[in-house]
């Protein structure tokens, strides 16, 4: 069937929800492709906050015993984790969303389609296919797209939420590398520290 047949035998709300359906195509689209190229870069941002995090806190770990410093760098690493994973999930739930609305939308699409198909054949008078046939498919043209939209639409939900899971595992490891590397240099001071307090109280006994 040409479209520009459709088109003309479409009202006003066919052609509204034609637009609606396209506007929720782009924006699938769009999403999904940001969400992608912004993955490799958020990574690295994420990274560098992870590490951040506890540069801040390295300076007030000396008073604190070794299970406080542990407490509390666990805590600045799960809070900052929490932050990034919320920034990966922007617009995923849009995907979601769109997925699970489009196929509502193309079958109003047809059921309107099909009422005023039905309409005219009242009024006419004739219920013979060649009367039905072309209302009907013009109808079912709007479940067409609504499938359309929904299915790229659940692939891109079902590879975002895949590429976050993964994303979400690599901090939680980098997170734990830099809570051990973290863990271990404070040991290693704290010895030194005592060390060196110690001698400057046998000094200042000698003297």
């Amino acid at each position: 069937m040409n479209f520009s047949v459709y088109w003309q035998h479409a009202d006003a709300v066919s052609k509204s929800l034609y637009f609606i359906l396209l506007a929720m195509s782009i924006a699938t689209w769009t999403i999904f492709v940001l969400r992608l190229l912004g993955t490799r870069q958020l990574k690295e941002i994420a990274y560098t906050q992870l590490s951040d995090a506890l540069n801040k806190l390295k300076s007030k770990f000396a008073p604190l015993a070794f299970e406080q410093r542990k407490a509390v760098a666990e805590q600045a690493l799960l809070r900052q984790i929490t932050v990034e994973k919320a920034n990966a999930e922007k617009g995923v739930a849009v995907l979601g969303t769109l997925a699970s609305i489009a196929p509502f939308v193309g079958l109003f699409g047809t059921v309107w389609g099909i009422f005023h198909a039905l309409v005219a054949v009242g009024k006419s008078g004739q219920a013979g296919l060649a009367q039905v046939a072309t209302p009907v498919g013009e109808a079912l043209i709007m479940t067409g797209l609504g499938l359309a939209v929904a299915i790229p639409a659940v692939l891109a939900y079902n590879i975002c939420v895949r590429v976050n899971r993964s994303l979400s595992n690599e901090l939680q490891d980098h997170a734990h590398s830099l809570l051990i590397d973290t863990m271990l240099q404070q040991d290693s001071s704290a010895p030194k520290a005592q060390a060196t307090v110690a001698q400057d109280k046998l000094v200042g006994g000698q003297a």
